[in-house]
């Protein structure tokens, strides 16, 4: 095995590891801490692919954004600290029939594709560079047209929560 499959290994690892204990932990707080392990795991499988804007929009977006603001509610919302999860037989049962259709899907798709295998090579142009290329170029339009539906979206999504509720007439 080279350097490459353990740093491989290394991310996947840290990635499942977080992951199942944001899933399995009672705790929001930890789960919450976990998931920023989670990001920067598949942070660092999206490098190792040479996808290294995918990589960065992940850390900003994610990490920077998502994270930090469920973080902030959490920590300013003072009920919430420990979740009390109940579950019986009617929501195991179920659960255990999809995951294993999925895993036995899973499994066949891994045994079918046959898989090409290759030297890791780096690529000769940083994917950064050809994607902020076509979007200041072939695709100015269309990117700038999307930050104006997402602009009146966000004033859109301010307006109904601004909007005062009407008051009830005591009697």
């Amino acid at each position: 095995m080279e350097m490459f499959d353990y740093i491989f290994f290394f991310f996947a690892v840290i990635t499942l590891a977080s992951a199942s204990i944001v899933v399995f932990s009672r705790n929001i707080i930890y789960s919450a801490f976990s998931l920023l392990f989670t990001f920067f795991g598949v942070a660092g499988l999206y490098v190792l692919l040479n996808a290294d804007f995918i990589a960065v929009a992940q850390l900003l977006i994610y990490v920077g954004g998502i994270l930090v603001l469920l973080l902030f509610g959490v920590m300013l919302t003072n009920r919430i600290i420990s979740v009390d999860l109940k579950t019986g037989m009617v929501q195991t049962v179920p659960a255990s029939v999809v995951i294993a259709m999925l895993a036995g899907a899973l499994c066949g798709i891994f045994t079918i594709t046959d898989w090409k295998t290759g030297r890791n090579t780096l690529p000769e142009v940083t994917t950064t560079g050809s994607i902020g290329e076509l979007f200041m170029t072939s695709y100015l339009l269309p990117f700038e047209i999307a930050s104006v539906v997402l602009l009146v979206a966000l004033i859109g999504a301010v307006f109904i929560a601004r909007k005062e509720k009407p008051r009830q007439q005591e009697s």
